[in-house]
């Protein structure tokens, strides 16, 4: 997995309550478990018109907002089904930062297994985030030091667990993580092939 340490990127406004997984990823794209080739069909329904046309007022479509990396959205993103097709759509179409005041519980900890970073900011604080993503400038995403800075040099803090914290910057998914332990694992396997090996199916 990528680690996320410091991230410059465009962000984009998407003032929207209770994006939920299908609108992120619509259903009739879930036939992979590949996780690439999904950006492609990001929100889909609010990109595309029924022609097949890019819808051009979507924020994601609008030239400002090309290669955004940041994108600044209202509470509960991320709800309705526990799809991963939703982060995996994320990061391919190159989102690797959601802001929110609030997310689905099970996207939320998605997001962490597959390098992308979702902050929570208070409610209070969300408009005028999203008043600077507006501006289609940079924003700079700095995990070490759990701030934002927005285009105007504010600087705007947020919470993170520990350990999530330390998956992200050193680029640990589960397996990551399970391989950190690879040597006692090798060595309580040696153990059981020597003392158990009918347990192994060998003599």
């Amino acid at each position: 997995m990528q680690p996320f340490r410091t991230l410059k990127g465009i962000a984009a406004p998407l003032p929207l309550l209770n994006v939920d997984t299908d609108m992120i990823i619509p259903k009739q794209f879930l036939k992979t478990i590949k996780r690439t080739g999904l950006g492609q069909h990001l929100f889909h329904e609010l990109r595309t018109a029924a022609d097949g046309s890019a819808v051009p007022d979507f924020v994601l479509n609008k030239p400002e907002f090309k290669g955004a990396q940041v994108l600044v959205t209202r509470d509960n993103f991320g709800c309705g089904s526990s799809r991963e097709h939703a982060p995996w759509a994320l990061l391919d179409f190159g989102i690797r930062c959601v802001i929110a005041p609030s997310f689905a519980d099970i996207f939320y900890n998605n997001c962490f297994k597959n390098g992308i970073l979702p902050v929570v900011v208070p409610a209070e604080q969300i408009d005028t985030l999203l008043g600077d993503a507006a501006t289609g400038q940079d924003f700079v995403i700095d995990l070490a030091a759990q701030t934002i800075t927005r285009p105007n040099g504010g600087v705007t803090p947020f919470e993170i667990d520990p350990f999530r914290k330390k998956c992200l910057l050193e680029g640990l998914d589960d397996i990551g993580l399970t391989l950190e332990h690879a040597s006692a694992i090798d060595t309580y396997e040696a153990q059981l092939r020597a003392d158990k090996p009918w347990l192994l199916g060998t003599k």
